[in-house]
């Protein structure tokens, strides 16, 4: 194929001043690949599945884009001495400028093949223009490139979180050997091994480790603040003794003040007999001499210590409020007197108070809310009867 009339000096100045550039600019971005994390890890790689498949191929092609590079840098070279230092350049040296510039100048010998795919014919090699190379190397740059992007997506979602999850491991396991527990974490070290052989293996084929992962996390997240909780305690346990043992006291004094309401108010009011007010005090006292007297470890009498914390507060809050719903039945005794008293004077205005129905009512009530023990019950009815009649039957 010919070339057509050669270059100019300045033509054939510039084209190699390109030439040169673009040589730079190719190395630099050839540099950056090499560097590259991921490129870096993928070299010494154990790859299966897909990712090795396509991570062979684009070894494959950055073999050639390297083959194609050095035969590119050596017409470059090549051009670079013809040039020379010299002011003016001949004839001859502008025909040979314009060959290797413009011309078929790179040539991409032939791969060698397997021995079943061979011929005994010469394999022919490829000749290439500079502009068709740099096609070619983009091609293949750009192939490498895409695994290079897919592979590095997947690594840079996933390996921070099994890292993640490979020190929240070793923070478990440090606190289990400070409290010596004995927990079985083999299992979650187990799987954090399979998930992340996966995914440095095949990250391109194996699914993403979302839902295992969240799993695995979420237990030992649970199981290290449960030990946290039991190392907490193991250094509280003597303040927080101290502070039930109170605590225990105020429960006896809350639930001495239940029973007194309950005799006070028994003399007065009817009550049935599950309002007789019940001790918790000595069971928790029991539970918390046991818990002193205990061997077990620190995560089992840290949950025990918390939820006796919890029974010992929760029995103060409930005897606490049988004392004052006990009193309160005396103040709504008191409160139907009133009403009563009310009523009979809204009678005496209305004319009422001479009416034998409403007197009748009127008796009923006031002697059910004279009558020691009062029934609570029937006197709120019979006051609201009588309040209804001198209503006329309505509110």
């Amino acid at each position: 194929m010919s070339l057509g009339p050669p270059m100019s000096r300045e033509g054939a100045e510039y084209a190699l001043r390109a030439r040169s550039d673009e040589r730079d600019r190719i190395s630099g971005d050839l540099l950056d690949l090499e560097a590259h994390t991921t490129y870096q890890l993928l070299k010494g790689a154990s790859l299966r599945g897909p990712t090795q498949t396509r991570w062979a191929a684009a070894q494959g092609a950055l073999a050639t884009l390297w083959a194609l590079y050095d035969t590119y840098r050596g017409v470059l070279r090549t051009a670079e001495q013809v040039k020379g230092p010299r002011g003016r350049l001949g004839a001859e040296q502008l025909a040979t400028l314009t060959e290797l510039l413009s011309g078929r100048s790179v040539v991409l010998k032939a791969a060698a093949k397997p021995v079943e795919e061979r011929s005994l014919l010469p394999q022919a090699d490829e000749r290439l223009t500079l502009d068709e190379t740099v096609t070619r190397m983009d091609a293949a740059f750009q192939l490498a490139t895409d695994v290079l992007t897919e592979i590095d997506t997947v690594w840079s979602a996933a390996l921070p979180r099994l890292d993640a999850a490979d020190a929240e491991l070793r923070v478990v396991s440090d606190l289990q050997r400070q409290l010596g527990e004995t927990l079985d974490l083999t299992q979650a070290e187990a799987e954090l091994k399979r998930m992340r052989a996966a995914v440095l293996e095949d990250p391109l084929g194996s699914a993403p480790p979302d839902h295992e992962l969240a799993r695995v996390t979420g237990a030992l997240a649970s199981t290290r603040a449960d030990l946290e909780q039991a190392l907490r305690v193991s250094q509280e346990y003597g303040r927080r003794r101290e502070e039930l043992a109170a605590a225990l006291d105020r429960v006896r004094a809350a639930e001495s003040d239940a029973r007194v309401a309950h005799g006070t108010v028994v003399a007065k009011i009817a009550l049935p007999p599950q309002a007789q007010p019940r001790s918790k005090v000595d069971a928790l006292a029991g539970e918390l001499d046991a818990l002193d007297a205990s061997t077990g470890t620190w995560l089992d009498r840290s949950g025990r210590l918390t939820a006796l914390e919890q029974g010992v507060e929760q029995a103060a809050q409930q005897a606490g409020a049988t004392a004052k719903a006990l009193l309160g039945l005396i103040g709504r005794r008191n409160e139907l007197r009133g009403l009563l008293g009310a009523c009979q004077a809204m009678a005496v205005r209305k004319g009422l108070a001479e009416d034998p129905d409403a007197t009748g009512l009127y008796e009923r009530a006031r002697l059910l809310l004279w009558s020691a023990p009062c029934d609570l019950t029937k006197a709120a009815q019979a006051v609201d009867l009588y309040q209804r009649a001198i209503h006329g039957g309505g509110r």
